[in-house]
């Protein structure tokens, strides 16, 4: 049986960090960002929908979350 691909990091190469630790151009934050080499996919599909929520909180345009 072939192993699951890792989910990949949702990273835009636009980091910068907000007041609440939380990245400006992947909304993650900045522990979900330490952590995520070491997140099994399951984590990092729900560090993805927060990603989601977070955006859409702040106004933020993004399409659904997708676990690629």
């Amino acid at each position: 049986m072939d192993a699951e691909r890792p989910v990949r990091s949702p990273c835009v190469q636009v980091c910068v960090l907000d007041d609440h630790d939380i990245c400006s151009g992947c909304q993650r934050s900045a522990d979900e960002i330490t952590r995520w080499g070491r997140m099994d996919n399951a984590e990092r599909r729900e560090v993805l929908v927060r990603c989601h929520e977070r955006a859409q909180a702040g106004g933020l345009y993004m399409t659904s979350p997708k676990a690629s």
